[in-house]
């Protein structure tokens, strides 16, 4: 099955190449080669730059391995991005050009490709990367739109909801080249940027009820599109895990950091919500051609995207950062915690008495109030 099709994309790329006009090899601009790095974290990145468009050079090499994806040791065969759930998170200007070269390693056992929803054309590069095992391929288009934006795995027909909810998802980010603004104009910056990847699992189980466990992800692949399209995952996760970014792997800021979270779903609708926090700045559809909206509560992803919120934390401790399903938040996983360190201010809270006993009613009230009953 995965042969034929591999064949007849073949065809298919064959024939766009031949109808596409030609590039020139070299585009004489200068070229700029970045080292991912795993999520939450981003690699170093100008947030603003006066230098012309680069061609930007990345490297993504698909793994597919078993994973742990909870306390209970559940484990999961998952499909990945330079091995992390999500993929990295790439950062680029507009105008810039994004060339990939795409890896899949002989010893993985299926094809895979890519599809990037901030790219124009041939199913966002889909059509024109489909790798077999022991395959590589390199891809170049322009970033011609600013924002957040999702790629994914998208080799055809069931396949590809199965790649995408066994990990192969990440996010592209392109920035204007003047930088973030409000919608006045108003230059803003961030001093932190963390990249959340939210993750709807379906992991099948036993009559025992006890999630089942595979040596492939072939072997999988049946039992696990059955409970896939019953619409019902089993784990709704950030960054792959349930505790992945809580307790020791807390993301950390300061007071008076601003922090920029990118927040991507590329399957389900997910409602973010930093719990003690706001979002200051907010492009809920992740696109910063609009204008953000400014301090809301809960903001939307809508499956398939990728939003950002900027956010200057104001108090120390301990946040927590969920999807506003609390079920899913506090069920299934989605939940993630920023531990902030600074001086608290009184001003914007505080406990002005302690829990105690409530008080006995003076005795002239108990009197007072038995009469009029």
């Amino acid at each position: 099955m995965f042969t034929r099709r591999a064949a007849m994309l073949g065809v298919a790329v064959a024939a766009l190449m031949l109808a596409a006009p030609a590039l020139a090899d070299e585009l004489k601009l200068p070229r700029q080669k970045v080292e991912l790095v795993a999520p939450p974290f981003v690699h170093s990145h100008e947030q603003a730059t006066k230098q012309g468009p680069k061609i930007m050079e990345f490297t993504l090499t698909i793994e597919e391995k078993k994973v742990v994806i909870d306390e209970q040791g559940t484990t999961f065969q998952a499909m990945t991005f330079n091995g992390s759930m999500p993929g990295p998170l790439m950062v680029v200007h507009e105008g810039d050009y994004v060339e990939l070269t795409l890896i899949n390693p002989a010893t993985n056992s299926m094809p895979h490709n890519i599809d990037f929803h901030s790219a124009t054309g041939a199913m966002g590069g889909g059509e024109l990367t489909l790798v077999n095992p022991g395959e590589q391929v390199v891809l170049r288009w322009k970033a011609t739109r600013t924002g957040t934006f999702v790629y994914h795995c998208a080799p055809g027909g069931p396949m590809t909801p199965w790649h995408v909810v066994s990990g192969m998802n990440g996010a592209v980010m392109v920035l204007p080249r003047k930088g973030l603004t409000d919608r006045t104009g108003k230059s803003l910056h961030y001093d932190k940027v963390y990249y959340i990847g939210e993750q709807d699992m379906y992991v099948p189980k036993d009559v025992k009820g006890k999630f089942k466990s595979y040596e492939s992800p072939g072997e999988a692949y049946a039992e696990t599109a059955d409970v896939m399209r019953k619409l019902i995952p089993s784990h709704v996760v950030f960054n792959g895990a349930v505790g992945a970014l809580t307790g020791k792997n807390a993301l950390t800021s300061n007071v008076g950091e601003t922090v920029l979270i990118v927040h991507s779903q590329a399957n389900r609708d997910s409602r973010p919500h930093l719990i003690g926090g706001h979002g200051d700045y907010v492009w809920e559809t992740g696109k910063f051609g609009n204008p953000p909206e400014t301090g809301l509560e809960t903001w939307f992803i809508r499956g398939g995207s990728a939003g950002a919120a900027l956010y200057t934390f104001l108090q120390p401790g301990i946040y927590a950062y969920v999807t506003h399903n609390l079920i899913e938040a506090t069920e299934l996983g989605a939940a993630a915690h920023f531990k902030v360190e600074g001086k608290w201010n009184d001003d914007l809270m505080t406990q002005v008495k302690a829990p105690a006993e409530i008080p006995p009613k003076p005795q002239g009230a108990l009197e007072s109030a038995t009469k009029h009953n």
